[in-house]
């Protein structure tokens, strides 16, 4: 690695991956190693890294016995929290770190998102290191049914949608949990089981063709918060 800044992704779902934000967080000097957890690679029981990144997938924070990896990861996400460890969790990794923090996810919660979304950034973000400065409505893609229903006592809440209040927000000083996926673009739209999108009355085609009119917008904005996770991330632990 040659003393490079690494980040660790814990990947849920062979579906999901770093996406865009592993080549973002290569520009900025920040290597990515990927474990595969879906896939039977072991969780590392300590957290060696300069960072940590948990990705999206079918599962509840704590839904162990259809991943039972999630146990060791939800270790990890402590460890990094009691460390100052730069953290940011994605979709169900968002959600865990609400969990792991104090915080409720509830199953199947509210109305389901699909697709590109506008987000409302909160007053608060005009103060958070990745958040400040965006646009008040940027979008993103949304892939959910479960939910964050309750942030951890103290933390900051950075942005809400019309359907979901809790889709970003922080947790200490360097972790950051948001429902959405900044790291993905429209291509992944065709990966989307048609059959699952169709139950809750979403046409694929359409989802696709309106995030990949949104998505030249969106990609300057997550780029812009990938890079300053890796400035974070490089500039090493956070005081606890």
């Amino acid at each position: 690695m040659g003393g490079a800044a690494t980040v660790l992704v814990v990947r849920n779902s062979a579906q999901a991956g770093p996406g865009r934000w592993g080549r973002w967080l290569a520009e900025a000097g920040v290597e990515v190693e990927v474990v595969r957890a879906d896939a039977g690679e072991a969780v590392p029981s300590r957290l060696s890294h300069q960072a940590l990144m948990v990705l999206g997938g079918g599962y509840l924070p704590d839904d162990d016995e259809r991943a039972p990896w999630l146990a060791g990861t939800r270790d990890l996400m402590r460890q990094a929290l009691a460390d100052g460890v730069p953290v940011f969790g994605i979709c169900l990794g968002g959600q865990m770190l609400a969990q792991v923090a104090g915080g409720k996810v509830a199953g199947e919660h509210g109305e389901p998102e699909f697709g590109s979304t506008v987000l409302t950034m909160r007053p608060e973000a005009a103060r958070d290191p990745l958040f400040q400065g965006l646009p008040e409505h940027p979008t993103a893609l949304e892939n959910h049914v479960d939910a964050v229903v309750r942030l951890p006592a103290g933390a900051h809440w950075l942005a809400g949608s019309e359907r979901c209040p809790y889709q970003a927000f922080r947790v200490g000083q360097a972790a950051w949990g948001v429902q959405f996926h900044p790291e993905a673009g429209p291509d992944r739209i065709p990966e989307w089981s048609e059959e699952r999108l169709r139950r809750y009355g979403m046409d694929r085609a359409e989802l696709y063709r309106v995030a990949t009119e949104r998505d030249p917008a969106a990609a300057q904005v997550w780029r812009s918060v990938a890079l300053r996770f890796a400035a974070r991330v490089k500039g090493g632990r956070s005081p606890v």
